[in-house]
């Protein structure tokens, strides 16, 4: 079955997360990625470690494990888009391609002739998309913007951590790159809706997506508190600050995850732990009422929680349809049964470790499936390959870039 974006040509500038994060994904979707890396160095995000990745021996190679994560289905192209043969290169490229991501400074690749414009001039229906810190206007794009600073701007870090006044109640990041995930999420969505447009009206348009933005816009009830009620939502740790029960819990030999969002659902874990009476006790019967008692009800939860094993609190509290879980690290999801039915962990080639595993796409097409069809590149490993697919150079001419240090 062919894949939903098959027959796309995607152009790839962009390094680190947030920008390789959409372009996997359109990889994913079918589309052919090219990635444009700088020559003798590569991503910025291969050289992001500990850990290293380990070739066949278990020997530690010079490749992060980070670079895989964002990186499958795209060919490498290695390029000094500095000199003149080098940005030509890119712009032929260009004039072939559906798609053109960056995530340099706004202006950088202008002063190179592959900026918006430049693009546009030459392939009217390419889609330009911009992953940027701050955006491609306003007092701050001119900075530079990596996650854990948006995390700060955004209120994302206001948000995390424990209470104010309990030990190491400092703002504290999320532990994966929340903005950049956020961000690369949002281009993705962009251009899929400027290629609806241009399916429409034959027109390429530029797509301007940054992390601020896209944190603020993922802060949902704290941005919806204060614009609309004047409520600052304050850290809670693993409470929820409108919810209760909704957070971590003890049980006999760990702790689990017990999540109520609603009178329901509250009902049938009162029911489920042998507490019906819970159901009309004026403290807890409204979730308004639970919140306020929060305290209180833990101190009761954890009491019947602590009579059984968190496994079995699991099992019982899922019977009774009650949001219910572990907390997992790696090697419980490894083994996690759920996990495993849905093949959620993929293995594709690597021209280092012979295979690596990666997160499946979490996207499920019923009629154009998502396929894995390369493992992530090593650097400039493909660009023989593209030179000659997409620009038809043959073998004299590459080697004589090559030799000039261009590709």
């Amino acid at each position: 079955m062919a894949s939903t974006l098959s027959g796309l040509l995607v152009l790839d500038m962009t390094r680190v997360v947030a920008g390789p994060l959409a372009t996997q994904t359109l990889g994913d979707l079918g589309a052919d990625v090219i990635k444009i890396e700088r020559r003798a160095e590569g991503d910025d995000v291969r050289r992001v470690g500990p850990p290293w990745l380990p070739d066949p021996s278990g020997t530690a190679t010079d490749e992060s494990t980070y670079f895989l994560s964002v990186n499958r289905n795209k060919r490498s192209l290695t390029v000094d888009f500095t000199t003149a043969e080098g940005a030509e290169l890119i712009r032929s490229i260009a004039a072939k391609a559906d798609v053109f991501v960056e995530n340099y400074r706004v202006g950088t690749l202008a002063k190179y002739g592959l900026g918006y414009e430049d693009l546009k001039a030459v392939n009217p229906r390419l889609v330009y998309c911009s992953v940027t810190g701050f955006g491609q206007s306003g007092p701050y794009s001119s900075r530079s913007g990596y996650d854990l600073l948006v995390q700060a701007m955004g209120g994302m870090m206001g948000v995390t951590g424990l209470p104010e006044g309990t030990p190491g109640s400092e703002p504290m990041r999320v532990g994966v790159p929340i903005a950049d995930i956020c961000t690369g999420l949002n281009a993705t969505i962009g251009i899929l809706a400027a290629l609806r447009h241009r399916d429409q009206t034959g027109k390429g348009q530029h797509v301007d997506v940054c992390l601020l933005e896209s944190q603020i816009a993922a802060m949902l009830n704290p941005f919806s508190a204060w614009f609309n009620a004047g409520v600052q939502i304050k850290r809670t740790g693993n409470e929820h600050p409108s919810a209760s029960p909704y957070g971590v819990y003890r049980a006999s030999d760990g702790y689990l995850l017990i999540a109520t969002f609603n009178d329901r659902e509250f009902a049938r874990l009162a029911d489920a732990l042998g507490h019906g009476e819970w159901k009309t006790d004026p403290r807890f019967a409204k979730s308004g009422e639970r919140v306020a008692n929060r305290p209180v009800l833990a101190d009761l939860l954890t009491a019947v929680l602590a009579k059984r094993t968190r496994d079995e609190w699991v099992e019982l509290l899922n019977a009774a349809t009650v949001s219910c879980g572990p907390i997992n690290d790696m090697k419980d999801i490894e083994k996690d049964p759920q996990i495993r039915a849905r093949e959620v962990v993929v293995s594709v080639p690597h021209g280092l470790a012979g295979k690596v595993k990666v997160a499946a796409s979490p996207i499920r097409l019923s009629d154009s499936p998502v396929t894995y069809r390369h493992g992530p590149p090593l650097a400039g490993q493909d660009t023989e390959a593209v030179l000659g697919d997409v620009l038809g150079l043959g073998a004299a001419a590459i080697a004589d870039l090559r030799a000039r240090d261009i590709i």
